[in-house]
C-alpha cells in the first residue's frame, strides 16, 4: 500500500503541472531581461514537465505507447544538458562558449531522436513509469541508449561545477551573498535528482516521484535567485550612496 502511494501516477502528474508554472516564471524572467541562461533553463524545465506528464500517463494507463516512450526517453535524458547550458551562459562572459555547447546539445538531440525512432524496442522491458529507464532501447552502452551520457555527464558537471565556482566568486561580496545561497540550492537540487535517478537504476523506485517534485522546486528557487545581478548591484549603489553621508 505504501509503495503504491509513493509510486502513484498523481506524483508525476503534479510535478508536470507545477513544472509548467516553473516554465512560465522563467519565460517571464527572460522576457523582462532577455538573458540566454533564463531561456535555456526554461527549455530544461519544459522537458522536465513534459517528461513527468508522460510518466504519469504510463502509470495511469499501465502501459507505454512506443512513440510516447521514444520522445519521453530523449526529453528525460537531455533536460539536464539544457539546465547545464543555462549555468554555462550565466557564468561565462563570452557567449560563444554557450553557443558552442548549445550546438553540441542540438547535434546530440538529433542523433538521439534518430536512434530512438529507428531502434526496435524490447517489448518485455517496456513497463509503466520511470522504472523502465532506457532498458527498452537495449543493453547499457548500446546505441542509442548511450546517447544519454553526453547530456547527463556534461550537464551535471556544469550545474555542480558552475555553482561551486559562483559560490567561490560571490562569497566575499556581501551584497551578492544571495547568489551563494542560490547556488547552494542548485547543488542540492542536482544531487537530489542524481541520487533519485541512481536509486531508480538500482531498482529502488519508492519515493522517486516525490523526489522529482522536491528537486524541481529546489532547482527553480536557485535559478530564480541566481538569474540576476541587479539585486546585488542595487545594494552596492545604495551602500556607495550612503558612504559620503556616514563620513560627514
Amino acid at each position: 500500500m505504501t509503495d503504491a502511494f509513493w509510486s502513484g501516477w498523481g506524483w508525476p502528474a503534479a510535478t508536470g503541472a507545477i513544472g509548467f508554472v516553473y516554465v512560465a516564471l522563467l519565460v517571464r524572467q527572460w522576457l523582462e531581461r532577455r538573458k540566454p541562461h533564463q531561456l535555456a533553463w526554461a527549455v530544461g524545465f519544459l522537458f522536465y514537465a513534459v517528461a513527468a506528464l508522460m510518466e504519469a500517463w504510463s502509470e495511469r494507463t499501465g502501459a507505454w505507447d512506443p512513440t510516447v516512450y521514444r520522445i519521453y526517453i530523449v526529453l528525460a535524458a537531455s533536460l539536464v544538458g539544457f539546465l547545464g547550458l543555462g549555468t554555462l551562459y550565466l557564468i561565462t562572459r563570452r557567449r560563444i562558449w554557450g553557443h558552442a555547447y548549445l550546438a553540441f546539445l542540438l547535434v546530440c538531440l538529433a542523433v538521439f531522436f534518430y536512434g530512438t525512432f529507428t531502434t526496435e524496442l524490447l517489448a518485455d522491458k517496456l513497463v509503466p513509469g520511470i522504472t523502465v529507464g532506457g532498458t527498452a532501447l537495449g543493453p547499457g552502452g548500446s546505441f542509442p541508449r548511450v546517447m544519454s551520457l553526453p547530456f547527463n555527464i556534461t550537464g551535471t558537471l556544469l550545474l555542480l561545477g558552475g555553482s561551486t565556482l559562483s559560490i567561490v566568486r560571490f562569497l566575499p561580496k556581501r551584497e551578492y551573498r544571495y547568489r551563494v545561497w542560490a547556488n547552494v540550492l542548485i547543488i542540492i537540487g542536482t544531487l537530489v535528482i542524481a541520487g533519485a535517478g541512481s536509486m531508480a537504476r538500482a531498482g529502488r523506485t519508492m519515493g522517486l516521484y516525490p523526489a522529482e517534485m522536491v528537486a524541481s522546486a529546489i532547482l527553480l528557487a536557485g535559478f530564480l535567485m541566481a538569474g540576476t545581478l541587479e539585486k546585488g548591484a542595487r545594494a552596492v549603489r545604495e551602500r556607495l550612496a550612503q558612504e559620503p553621508t556616514a563620513e560627514a
